[in-house]
């Protein structure tokens, strides 16, 4: 059995997470402030420590220290006196660091079949009708073998449904033009935010997330500060690493230790507006996940950020101090007592206010999974670093990662938007040649070209025809406007 992790201490009592029970997911909570940060950083080294890799969010930039051997910090130095922490030793911790848009860390990528048309529209913000006609593409997509891996696949997918409308229609209901167009506006927004290197391959492997190095958890650690300019994207990235997460591992039962802990800093972002069957989605990840091995903490400020269906399944809980300053934030801070056990000698509404930095009110769970009487302590403190490691830091721990070189470089397959402008091309190609063999002396001139062009030539437009026009739409990189150029000269007799 692994050795219980001590989190918090006050004059009478230790307080211990058992690593058994750690799966039973859990809460940090506080104002802005008052040590919730450090917490995260405290629960990440403990899991570490035996064995247990972690996946956490550097919403502000500075968990990355964890890496190092902290040090020349009064206060730390001071807790650990106050404490009387014995054998405490500074150290430094394995980190695999990750940044979506490849800057600060190994790039994390998702191909769009994978992230799926609900949480993709999530991300782009898309009411039910539009949300409708995106499922409707994803699945014309898999109907016809085209891969959506990155953002141009599925801007010359939506192309060709929506010149296509009428055909499926039939099959797969109605297509709606202006939520096609609503659609490429959210994508045109999502690349304006740098969204477009987040889809494509390699995709992650999720294994990647679940290594020990001599021994130690690695802790994986999500550049996220550039990302949080986008809220909607850094929720929907971090739910389906948590989505991958549950669909890839296989169940393990009740366990000495969780295989990986799942940090969600910034919890609230996931909940705010997001649709019932989104947030239905992701009660039954929390509730269905820990069976796999993984325990998920959702760190925010006010517990009334998360849905009570995902609150009643989280079992360790850390309350910081919370501010209120107005009757509704005291209605929020009554609620937040009210979540956790209540102790018969401490008014809990009345000492969240009175919280100092690092100290919490804290309830964990027993060894038989039941919730501990609620208790006023002092977190523990880091042994790494508290605060950013330097530039030349970052760098070397790039380099020498377990995963380094594996996901620097991008590739880029063939894939839907390759498979369309190969047909188009083909298609061109054979309409030119009826149109050839067709031809008469009559309209083989200048004028004939011109009377096709003006009135049509007096024949419909053939369906070769109407792709390649498809098919100058979709294909947006100026090499395929290129080609396009010349198959659309071509079919009026031009080079």
């Amino acid at each position: 059995m692994t050795e219980p992790l001590l989190v918090a201490r006050n004059a009478a009592t230790d307080l211990f997470l058992l690593p058994q029970m750690a799966n039973r997911h859990g809460l940090v909570t506080g104002a802005t402030g008052t040590g919730k940060t450090v917490t995260l950083q405290t629960l990440a080294e403990h899991f570490s420590s035996i064995g247990v890799p972690c996946f956490m969010s550097d919403v502000k930039g500075d968990l990355s220290g964890v890496s190092q051997p902290g040090g020349g910090s009064a206060k730390v130095a001071e807790r650990v006196e106050s404490l009387k922490l014995e054998g405490f030793a500074y150290q430094g911790y394995p980190v695999t660091l990750w940044d979506p848009f490849g800057e600060a860390g190994h790039p994390v990528r998702a191909t769009v079949s994978d992230m799926g048309p609900l949480l993709l529209g999530r991300m782009l913000d898309l009411n039910e009708t539009q949300s409708g006609v995106l499922n409707l593409v994803f699945k014309v997509a898999d109907d016809n073998g085209l891969l959506l891996l990155d953002l141009k696949d599925l801007r010359a997918m939506l192309a060709h449904v929506g010149d296509n409308a009428k055909e499926f229609t039939t099959e797969y209901g109605n297509v709606s033009s202006a939520s096609i167009g609503a659609i490429q506006r959210g994508l045109l927004a999502l690349e304006s935010q740098g969204g477009e290197q987040i889809f494509g391959e390699p995709m992650l492997n999720i294994a990647d997330l679940i290594q020990t190095d001599r021994g130690r958890g690695v802790i994986n650690i999500l550049s996220a500060d550039r990302l949080m300019q986008s809220p909607k994207m850094y929720a929907t990235l971090l739910l389906w690493l948590l989505s991958e997460l549950f669909e890839n591992l296989p169940e393990a039962g009740d366990l000495d230790k969780p295989k990986l802990v799942f940090f969600f800093d910034e919890a609230h972002l996931l909940f705010t507006d997001a649709p019932a069957a989104l947030v239905e989605k992701i009660e039954q990840v929390v509730r269905l996940i820990r069976s796999k091995g993984v325990g998920v903490y959702f760190v925010t400020q006010n517990p009334a950020d998360v849905p009570d269906k995902v609150l009643s399944q989280l079992g360790n809980r850390v309350q910081h101090a919370l501010r209120a300053f107005s009757p509704r934030d005291q209605k929020a801070v009554k609620a937040a007592a009210e979540t956790m056990r209540d102790n018969p000698a401490l008014d809990e509404a009345t000492v969240i206010t009175e919280l100092g930095v690092g100290e919490a009110l804290v309830s964990l769970l027993d060894e038989k999974g039941r919730p501990g009487v609620v208790e006023r302590a002092f977190i523990v403190p880091p042994r790494g670093q508290i605060g950013p490691i330097t530039d030349a830091q970052r760098k070397q721990l790039m380099q020498t990662s377990l995963v380094a070189g594996v996901y620097d470089k991008p590739v880029d397959r063939e894939s839907a938007y390759e498979t369309l402008k190969a047909r188009a091309e083909q298609s061109a190609q054979a309409a030119q040649q009826a149109k050839t063999a067709a031809q008469t002396p009559a309209d083989s001139g200048l004028g004939g070209v011109l009377g096709g062009i003006l009135t049509g030539g007096g024949r419909r437009e053939s369906a070769a025809e109407a792709l390649a026009k498809s098919a100058a739409r979709a294909i947006g990189s100026q090499i395929g406007r290129s080609i396009i150029r010349g198959v659309l000269g071509s079919l009026f007799g031009k080079r």
